[in-house]
């Protein structure tokens, strides 16, 4: 998120408007529901978690345990057994 000054950025009549209901502090400006990107898509964390998933199931289906893919992935065993039953399903 990046600091804007309103001055620069709006026309004159909406600044005016806008300082009836605030002055000098910060107000965010969330985007429009269709433009906002879902979590991690920006920063590629969602791709990253969709392939680490991905190779723990491969793994499980190759014979590895549970508690081997807990200490490969430092993740809990729920959260193995999670991403597992998760993946199989789809």
């Amino acid at each position: 998120m990046q600091y804007k000054n309103g001055k620069e950025v709006l026309p004159p009549h909406l600044l005016k408007e806008l300082q009836k209901y605030i002055q000098g502090e910060l107000i965010y400006i969330p985007k429009k529901n269709n433009e906002r990107a879902g979590w991690g898509e920006v920063n590629g964390s969602r791709r990253l978690i969709a392939q680490r998933n991905a190779e723990i199931f491969q793994l499980y289906r190759e014979g590895r345990s549970f508690e081997e893919l807990e200490r490969l992935y430092n993740l809990s065993i729920d959260s193995i057994r999670k991403i597992i039953y998760k993946t199989r399903r789809l």
